[in-house]
């Protein structure tokens, strides 16, 4: 869940057919995907494989094979359609009462609960850490589009019909806000000529500064503001000349 943002019951119908090639035409490099079945939205859809998730799904292959090194078949029931699907090579399955059955949800989050506590990690105010299935969806959208994947792409990994769903996913912190504003400003300047901007001395900065703070009506702190925003425009206008 935290290298694929896929759900909680889209996980469960992971089988060893899930796991797909595909070969790119420009280079000729073949590349693992990750094959997730319609689910919430009914849209099938592709995943590329990371080395951290071939590790993980190495791992979990090599676990439920069978003495013929072959992935069991079993059955599973959909709780959306109410119905049994035919008997696949799901991933997540274990043997209960002498039969293999495909794990539930609550023995996915018994073993969240488990990690867990046996990791030690603690929340702010000192108590036991703890995750949902889902929570690991939003971290995955929050990184990926925090290291740069565009909202768009994020969205067809997530499987979401609108990007205000994805977006509404992405935390995005104060900090992470003001650099990214930076990264932008500093954009901004290398398109414009350098002799458009001048410093801002510390008389003015500390002046502004001073006038905002001290302001106590409307019309002082709407004067302040525009002269501060004449000055910050000086140096990082993004309005054309």
């Amino acid at each position: 869940m935290r290298h694929t943002g896929i759900r909680i019951e889209e996980l469960l119908e992971l089988g060893h057919h899930s796991i797909v090639s595909y070969k790119l035409p420009t280079t000729g490099q073949t590349v693992p995907l990750l094959q997730i079945a319609p689910s919430k939205t009914d849209q099938e859809r592709l995943v590329l494989v990371t080395p951290e998730l071939t590790d993980v799904l190495s791992t979990v292959v090599s676990r439920v094979r069978g003495s013929d090194g072959r992935v069991p078949v079993v059955r599973s029931y959909d709780h959306y359609e109410r119905v049994w699907n035919p008997p696949m090579p799901l991933l997540f399955q274990d043997r209960s009462g002498g039969y293999l059955r495909p794990l539930s949800r609550a023995t996915i989050r018994r073993g969240l609960d488990v990690t867990l506590l046996a990791s030690g990690l603690t929340d702010s105010a000192g108590d036991p850490l703890i995750f949902q299935p889902h929570d690991f969806r939003r971290i995955f959208i929050t990184d990926s589009i925090l290291k740069g994947l565009p909202p768009h792409i994020a969205q067809v990994i997530a499987g979401h019909d609108h990007i205000g769903t994805t977006m509404g996913y992405a935390a995005i912190y104060p900090t992470d806000a003001i650099e990214a504003h930076r990264a932008f400003i500093a954009r901004r300047r290398a398109l414009r000529p350098a002799d458009e901007y001048r410093t801002v001395t510390p008389e003015e900065w500390e002046s502004s500064s001073d006038t905002l703070s001290a302001a106590s009506s409307p019309w002082a702190t709407a004067a302040a503001h525009t002269e501060l925003t004449v000055l910050t425009n000086t140096l990082a206008s993004d309005a054309p000349p």
